[in-house]
């Protein structure tokens, strides 16, 4: 995600400096290469050697007539993005009244000078985060194209974004924004039928590969609304959804624009249940035989086409037995019934891991796709962006 991407990373005088190794060192996992940038502050609380462990470059400490802020942050200097992570209350006011006395405030200045991205995560105590002058001074700052990363309002304290929220803000601010001002509504996971108050009907899908794509089109410049049964995400509107017809309900209001915005486009990576069942009031006993009438689900792009004619969506098709022909040939079959942009056939035996192997199913060629689910999110995105240019 952040494959040869030069990221400058401040770190400033907040307890949560002592995030900036294990920061560095996943901004380097997704690619990126790092040097740091330290004020007198941070440096009382994490050592510059840390820094360069986990960046393997020097920090830079203090300026000099190297003009190390311009070698870094100028027109023609080394970051792609100057990321401030922790950024305290104290450097963001610096920030937006243009105040340079510390090597990261003097690189933000030069940085925005430069039209270099730079991107914010602060972390402070919560009273000094609601403070009005703090609020304005982010308005400001973020009024002239900087990005910040919310912190997580947890125990009276703001604190220090996640890191795979920060990496994906560091991402979002560094590619083309092919999807910007889109609305994205990506449905993920799998959906689960109760039996019982106990009991339940489910697959396997671990929802990796929805992920990737929400997170992917976010990371280009799209609003995303993910509509899964799955934890909360940084880079998405979440909808809660549990069974099939809750997700069918919460894809129609979320395509329809309940939120006041209408979807520009729907891809449907969830593996939804194909079969739901009339749940029984109380626990069922077991030690005897059961049948179960199975009845079928909603097909949710089928319903969606009926009310949204005209809409760009994206399909999924599970198949087993890694057959190729056979999956782009019911990959083609759901692609035309429905009028998708194109369809995605991947091999369910890839369910729960890391890779995956899928097929890109278009009108006028098909494409072959081996590697990380990560991977795929990205390939789905930039293809759905083409599709909607």
């Amino acid at each position: 995600m952040l494959d040869g991407t030069r990221v400058a990373l401040g770190v400033t005088g907040s307890i949560a400096a002592v995030k900036a190794v294990e920061l560095a060192h996943e901004l380097r996992r997704h690619g990126a290469t790092v040097r740091g940038v330290m004020t007198d502050s941070a440096q009382g609380i994490i050592h510059p050697w840390a820094v360069e462990f986990a960046t393997d470059h020097p920090p830079v400490t203090e300026l000099t007539g190297a003009v190390e802020h311009v070698d870094l942050c100028g027109r023609t200097g080394w970051a792609d993005v100057l990321l401030i992570a922790p950024a305290t209350a104290n450097t963001v006011g610096k920030i937006a009244a243009a105040v340079d006395d510390t090597p990261v405030t003097t690189c933000a200045t030069t940085a925005l000078g430069a039209d270099v991205p730079v991107v914010i995560a602060p972390a402070m105590h919560e009273p000094m985060y609601d403070h009005p002058g703090v609020l304005e001074a982010i308005d400001r700052v973020e009024s002239w194209g900087v990005d910040f990363v919310d912190p997580r309002i947890e125990e009276g304290k703001a604190k220090l974004a996640s890191e795979a929220a920060i990496v994906t803000g560091v991402a979002r601010a560094t590619t083309p924004a092919t999807l910007d001002g889109r609305h994205v509504v990506v449905t993920s996971g799998a959906t689960t039928e109760s039996i019982d108050p106990v009991r339940t009907l489910s697959n396997r899908a671990s929802g990796r590969t929805g992920r990737a794509v929400a997170r992917a089109c976010y990371v280009r410049g799209a609003s995303v609304t993910l509509v899964h049964d799955g934890p909360d995400v940084p880079y998405a509107d979440v909808r809660s959804v549990e069974s099939a017809s809750e997700m069918l309900e919460a894809v129609q209001e979320a395509v329809a624009g309940d939120d006041g915005t209408a979807a520009d486009a729907l891809v449907s990576a969830a593996a939804i249940g194909d079969f739901t069942v009339e749940t029984a009031a109380e626990k069922i006993r077991s030690g005897e035989h059961l049948t179960l009438d199975l009845k079928p689900t909603p097909k949710v792009l089928d319903s969606v086409r009926a009310e949204h004619p005209d809409l760009p969506m994206v399909g999924f098709k599970a198949e087993t037995g890694g057959d190729g022909e056979a999956m782009a040939q019911r990959a083609r079959s759901l692609r035309n019934r429905v009028d998708l942009a194109f369809v995605v056939a991947n091999d369910a035996s890839v369910m729960g891991d890391d890779e995956t192997r899928a097929l890109l199913i278009r009108a006028d060629a098909v494409e072959t796709y081996t590697g990380s689910k990560a991977g795929l999110g990205a390939r789905v995105a930039d293809e759905l962006a083409a599709a909607l240019d």
